[in-house]
């Protein structure tokens, strides 16, 4: 005698319930991390030009640039 499993409408709903939760879960957090990233990625570029003109400007006050970096 061969037993079958009966899964009753209830059972399979609840299943698909619980996937589409699970994927919508996936999705948030997989979106949340993207947005982390690009906002990470922002402040690093903007502290990188922040330290480039920082750096040239303190040059300029110390008179450290020679002609050739002011003809430039």
């Amino acid at each position: 005698m061969v037993k079958t499993t009966r899964f009753n409408k209830c059972d399979k709903s609840g299943n698909d319930q619980e996937e589409a939760r699970l994927q919508n879960a996936s999705r948030q957090i997989v979106h949340t991390a993207i947005q982390q990233a690009v906002q990470q990625l922002s402040q690093e570029s903007q502290r990188k030009e922040k330290g480039t003109k920082s750096s040239v400007s303190l040059q300029l006050e110390r008179g450290q640039l020679t002609k050739k970096h002011e003809k430039k």
